[in-house]
């Protein structure tokens, strides 16, 4: 049980514990970032280039590309991206495309950090869910889950997996228990809809894009906690309110089966068969780098495309302002100096969750932590999540996605302005 206790120390540091580093203070992982990215800097627009032509080409390869409406539309925006991405790294095209605040933003501040950060924190990701403390936390967590979420206890796993991971390791978990009959209908939309957020690694770049890199615990925790308090009231809203409660093809229901001992003596023991199941390290990092090289190239060409279609929607249109009147009267009811801008940083994260932290960047520092945390919260977004869900066996149409959306963004705001006004 060493590696329980060192290997999860390991994680823990270099995920939530900051360190000064040449006067600058932040977490491990992004001062590692920075080195590497400081190191190879010359060839990275390059390497970043490689990686989303690779992306681009990836679901033709595997002849994914056909197999829905919803496949066919997204493989052909991660071609747009390898366009885009062309004329941004060679400096040829439309003024629109190479303006400061949308080509060369996106490339710079996004793809560039995200193709280092992702395998880098995949990579030491291994520490934090490969010996024990997932699934430690996960059973610690089962008391409240049915009473507040109404899920079973093992969808704690997904939850966390899904914070400290990523929302495709989470979904995939989700579906893989709810075709196997261990969630209904219902609690398989409430795991995918309200759990699977963007990791850690994606919360350091909106950290670090809205100059809030500093705040990085509280930011951390608080958006857990505010995630986590708005999906136990999402499961008493409609649409996930009224889901159905059967089970995949209608198979029996498999009960959580629980041991008739102390729960921290269960955690300890759910603990142990981890460890005792654990692959190597060598080969959890080998698997976990293989995991985040293939989310890199399935993000990079989305972020290129869907996130550039939408920052020259909220630039050169004024569809996101009108909008974005929707969320006028939940924030105009605090003392907020830039409504403006909060109302359309949360009306652009449904379509990329980066996106709102390029909006809100000027912005005074209350603002930019409420963004921070709303851009998490609300999970739901188009680049990324709606696509892995829609390809998932949980049907759910995409009206209710974006319902789902709307509540989550409102309640995240209701809660964290307050917050944010009164700390800072």
């Amino acid at each position: 049980m060493w590696k329980f206790f060192i290997y999860s120390l390991i994680g823990i540091i270099c995920f939530f514990v900051p360190i000064t580093i040449n006067g600058k203070s932040t977490i491990l992982i992004d001062h590692i970032v920075q080195w590497i990215t400081f190191l190879v800097n010359p060839i990275l627009p390059y390497y970043v280039l490689l990686l989303i032509i690779i992306g681009a080409l990836h679901p033709f390869i595997n002849k994914k590309w056909n197999k829905s409406k919803t496949d066919i539309i997204f493989s052909l925006f991660k071609v747009l991206g390898v366009f885009i991405a062309f004329m941004i790294v060679f400096d040829f095209g439309p003024g629109f495309v190479l303006k400061e605040s949308i080509g060369p933003f996106l490339y710079d501040k996004l793809a560039i950090p995200l193709s280092v950060l992702i395998p880098v924190g995949a990579i030491l990701l291994t520490f934090l869910v490969g010996y024990g403390l997932l699934e430690f936390i996960g059973v610690i967590m089962r008391p409240v889950m049915k009473p507040i979420f109404k899920t079973p206890g093992k969808s704690a796993v997904d939850a966390v997996a899904s914070f400290v991971g990523s929302y495709s390791i989470g979904l995939l978990i989700t579906n893989k228990v709810y075709k196997n009959g261990g969630y209904t209908h219902k609690e398989a939309v409430i795991v995918a809809t309200g759990f699977s957020t963007v990791s850690a690694t994606f919360m350091i770049i909106v950290a670090n894009t809205l100059g809030i890199i500093e705040h990085w615990n509280l930011y951390f925790w608080f958006t857990l906690a505010v995630t986590f308090i708005v999906t136990a009231i999402t499961v008493q809203l409609p649409p996930i309110r009224f889901e159905k409660n059967t089970t995949y093809q209608n198979q029996p229901y498999k009960e959580e089966k629980r041991r008739n001992i102390p729960l921290l003596k269960e955690s300890w023991l759910e603990a142990k068969l981890a460890v005792k199941n654990a692959d190597s390290l060598i080969g959890n990092v080998r698997e976990n780098l293989r995991d985040g090289v293939v989310m890199t190239i399935a993000i990079l060409p989305s972020i290129m495309s869907i996130g550039f279609l939408g920052l020259i929607i909220a630039e050169y249109t004024p569809i996101i302002e009108y909008v974005s009147y929707i969320f006028y009267p939940f924030i105009s009811i605090f003392p907020v100096q830039d409504v403006a801008i909060l109302a359309q940083a949360s009306t652009i994260s449904i379509v990329e969750m980066l996106l709102p932290a390029a909006i809100a960047q000027t912005a005074d520092l209350a603002t930019r932590f409420i963004v921070a945390v709303m851009s998490v919260s609300a999970i739901i977004f188009f680049s990324s999540v709606v696509p892995v869900i829609l390809s998932t066996e949980i049907k759910i149409s995409v009206g209710k996605l974006v319902l789902i959306w709307f509540e989550r963004v409102v309640l995240t705001l209701l809660i964290t302005i307050p917050f944010a006004l009164w700390l800072f």
